[in-house]
């Protein structure tokens, strides 16, 4: 199971943190990965002035709304 955590706090919400979450939801479920990639929510990653903090199993990547789909394909789906 590929872990994806997505931070929610305060300053990855006002980056886009949430239309990164549906991003990768939406993949998840297009690719039919349900059962392989599991997304999670969680606060401060203390990593702030590097955008949506997102982790896939312990790789930290720095996301934003735009560059969601990119970093779907070389972190999550090179994974599976």
């Amino acid at each position: 199971m590929i872990k994806v955590t997505v931070c929610i706090g305060s300053s990855c919400h006002i980056k886009g943190s949430r239309q990164v979450v549906e991003g990768i939801r939406s993949m998840i479920a297009e690719h039919g990965l349900g059962d392989k990639v599991e997304l999670k929510g969680t606060f401060c990653m203390g990593k702030c002035q590097q955008g949506v903090c997102v982790t896939v199993d312990e790789t930290f990547c720095s996301v934003t709304p735009e560059t969601v789909e990119e970093f779907f394909k070389k972190e999550v789906l090179s994974r599976v």
